[in-house]
C-alpha cells in the first residue's frame, strides 16, 4: 500500500473515531510500527490531526472536524433529549416531514414512532431504521440514496436529485455549527449541498442545536441564521448568544437539560 494510501485510512478513521492508536494501524495495514510513525509525523505537518502518546487525535476546532456517530451520541444526551421532546410537538398526525442526519434528530426519531400517519424523508441511516424498526404499518419512511458520512449521512448528488423531488410541511434539522456570519454549518462539503436540498424542501425550518453548536464553524454553510423558523436549543445557551438568535431567527425555544419543565418560548421581532 502507497503511503498516501494509508494516510487516506488514517484521516478516514480519525474523522470517524476522533482518535486513532499506532497499534491498531499496525494491525489494520499489517506495516511496521515505524512507518505508521512517520505516516502520522507526515499528516501531523500538514495540520490534518495532532499526535498524542500512543496514536493520534482529529484537531478539535478544525472546520473538517467530523466525530463519527458513537462519539457524538455519547455528548449532551440530556440537552438533546429534551430538545427532542420540544421538537416532537411541533410535529402534526398525518404530516410529512423532513429528518436529516445527526444525534439529535436521532432522538427526535425515537419520539416519532408514537405520532400516527406520518410521511418520513430522510438522509440519514440511524434516523430510518429506529422507524423501520418500530413497525408502524401507517408510516411511510423514504430514505434518499447517497454517498454514507463517519455521521451515517447519506449525502450527494443521487440524494440532493432525490430531495429536489419532495415537498414537505416541516424539515427538522440537526447542525454540526452556528454562528452569526456563517449561519449554520456542516465540516462535510457534500453534506451541505444535501442540507441545502433539505431546506428547499420544507415549508417551515426548525434547527435543533444544543448549545455547544454555538460558536462553532464547519467549513460550509447550508442556510442562515433567519431561514429558521423555530430554533430549539438548552438554556446552556450563552445571555449573548440568545440575544443574537431572537435577532434573526423567527422563534427561539429554551428547554431544561432534564426536560422536566415547560420550554421556555422567547419570540424574536422577526415576523
Amino acid at each position: 500500500m502507497l503511503a498516501r494510501q494509508r494516510q487516506g485510512y488514517i484521516l478516514e478513521r480519525v474523522r470517524q473515531d476522533g482518535a486513532v492508536k499506532v497499534a491498531d494501524l499496525v494491525r489494520d495495514l499489517g506495516v511496521s510500527d515505524m512507518t505508521i510513525r512517520r505516516d502520522l509525523d507526515a499528516l501531523r505537518q500538514r495540520g490534518l490531526l495532532e499526535k498524542v502518546h500512543g496514536g493520534a487525535t482529529a484537531i478539535r476546532g478544525s472546520a473538517l472536524f467530523e466525530p463519527g456517530f458513537a462519539a457524538k451520541s455519547t455528548l449532551q444526551e440530556r440537552e438533546k433529549a429534551a430538545i427532542a421532546e420540544a421538537a416532537v410537538k411541533l410535529v402534526e398526525p398525518g404530516s410529512a416531514i423532513a429528518v436529516s442526519a445527526g444525534t439529535t434528530t436521532y432522538h427526535l426519531a425515537r419520539r416519532l414512532v408514537d405520532i400516527p400517519g406520518l410521511t418520513i424523508v430522510t438522509n440519514s441511516v440511524p434516523v430510518a431504521d429506529v422507524l423501520h424498526q418500530a413497525g408502524r404499518h401507517d408510516h411511510t419512511i423514504i430514505l434518499t440514496g447517497g454517498v454514507r458520512t463517519p455521521s451515517d449521512a447519506l449525502v450527494g448528488p443521487f440524494a440532493v436529485a432525490a430531495l429536489r423531488t419532495v415537498h414537505v410541511d416541516v424539515v427538522f434539522m440537526g447542525v454540526h455549527g452556528m454562528d452569526p456570519k456563517t449561519g449554520f454549518t456542516t465540516p462535510n462539503l457534500l453534506e451541505a449541498e444535501t442540507d441545502r436540498a433539505l431546506v428547499e424542501a420544507g415549508r417551515r425550518l426548525v434547527v435543533l442545536a444544543d448549545h455547544t453548536k454555538w460558536g462553532t464553524i464547519g467549513i460550509s454553510s447550508f442556510a442562515r441564521l433567519d431561514q429558521a423558523d423555530v430554533l430549539i436549543s438548552d438554556v446552556g445557551l450563552s445571555p449573548e448568544a440568545q440575544a443574537e438568535l431572537r435577532a434573526h431567527v423567527r422563534e427561539l425555544v429554551l428547554v431544561e437539560p432534564a426536560g422536566i419543565a415547560e420550554p421556555a418560548i422567547a419570540e424574536s421581532d422577526v415576523a
